[in-house]
């Protein structure tokens, strides 16, 4: 029953996985299977699109739409409003936990949607489309590792190039292989190869974390809680543990507090973080809140190189804003960025130039101006590797 759920929905997924084992997104594609082999009267799916390819979207509101033909009521929640619109008959928008306005999406543009959800007009992020690039500063070269575990990705022949000043995006399908090459790229899983990943021409593929934030690689993992933050250590505690180096917090092995709390404050206000004060717990902020504190912690250390997983994961549309511009104008200071999404959209806003991981194999890198959705979306099916399948399937989308 489960293979065939999975088969009617175009969900890929190994139903004798352990879940401990999946990514985030794998164990959001379990909770969809779920839901749907129960035949349910009420359905109520919050941003079940994250882990999905645009292909399977649209393969999943075809199956949501003949549920509520059957009488099927489905609750649907998402920040993605272009979903609302073709999707949804009626939208309720909340702000800080209250109703705030009703509407029909139909009627209404993303735009003034996001405003009713943030309270605010909201700001386009301000990207300059002609600024040139500087030198190769972040070379990854048949990077290949073996997976961890009875079901890691391996990484096969992952190669490509972010010179100073460019956002370079990596989209895929949660589960493959994004997070090993997270690992691989932050350090926490090394090469044999020290030349498999090179920082401003330096061969740092065999170095561990603390020796690559030395060099000024930064990065943030995709799991918050236990992974990007210790959920029981202070804010400013947490800080520390990242920003230490950089920002001179530690002197001779004796943490110097007034620099680690301003600076905490200083990420605070500056990514609008809810929160008591830099004494706070991580594990007793929202996750969105968290995020916003982990993107601004790594990214005002202003590294030569910034690695990001889901950088707006579970934000809304202003902090989300807010983000991206945060991103493009570290770029535009000089740091090479690695933004690895399942989010197309967002890569389409930010990145200069990108490519698609498949079950850990990297695409050929393409203009972010000259690619179309669906034919990322074929891509992260892993259509690429074979150019006559690619032709052939691409002839077929746009043929629909």
């Amino acid at each position: 029953r489960i293979a065939e759920v999975l088969h009617q929905y175009g969900l890929s997924l190994d139903p004798h996985r352990i879940v401990s084992t999946l990514s985030v997104g794998e164990r959001q594609r379990i909770e969809i299977v779920r839901a749907l082999l129960l035949n349910p009267r009420l359905l109520i799916m919050d941003e079940p699109t994250s882990v999905l390819t645009p292909q399977e979207v649209g393969q999943l509101f075809e199956t949501l739409r003949a549920l509520s033909k059957s009488g099927c009521s489905i609750l649907y929640i998402s920040h993605k409003l272009h979903e609302i619109q073709e999707l949804c008959e009626a939208a309720t928008i909340l702000r800080g936990g209250k109703v705030v306005g009703e509407c029909d999406p139909k009627k209404e543009s993303s735009r003034s949607m996001a405003e009713m959800m943030i309270g605010a007009s909201l700001k386009t992020v301000e990207k300059d489309g002609g600024r040139k690039f500087g030198e190769e500063k972040f070379v990854v070269t048949s990077l290949t590792l073996p997976g961890e575990g009875d079901f890691g990705v391996p990484l096969n022949d992952i190669s490509f190039t972010v010179r100073a000043g460019e956002i370079f995006g990596i989209a895929g399908v949660a589960g493959n292989g994004q997070n090993e090459l997270l690992l691989a790229l932050s350090g926490e899983v090394t090469s044999d190869v020290g030349n498999a990943v090179q920082l401003d021409g330096e061969p740092i593929g065999s170095h561990g974390t603390t020796p690559r934030r030395f060099v000024g690689l930064c990065a943030v993992p995709e799991e918050r809680n236990g992974h990007g933050a210790v959920p029981e250590f202070t804010l400013c505690d947490n800080s520390i543990l990242t920003a230490r180096n950089r920002k001179s917090m530690v002197r001779y092995g004796v943490i110097n507090s007034s620099i680690a709390m301003g600076y905490t404050e200083d990420v605070i206000e500056k990514f609008d973080v809810k929160t008591t004060g830099p004494t706070s717990t991580a594990g007793s902020l929202s996750g969105g809140n968290l995020q916003k504190y982990l993107m601004g912690r790594e990214i005002m250390q202003t590294p030569e190189v910034l690695v990001v997983s889901q950088p707006t994961w579970g934000v809304d549309a202003g902090a989300a804003a807010a983000i991206h511009q945060a991103l493009v104008d570290l770029a535009e200071g000089g740091s090479a960025i690695v933004v690895i999404s399942q989010d197309l959209d967002e890569l389409l806003a930010i990145c200069d130039h990108m490519a698609v991981i498949n079950e850990g194999r990297l695409s050929k890198t393409y203009n972010v101006g000259e690619v179309s959705i669906d034919e990322i979306g074929l891509l992260m099916g892993g259509v690429h590797g074979d150019p006559f399948a690619t032709a052939e399937m691409t002839e077929a989308v746009h043929a629909h």
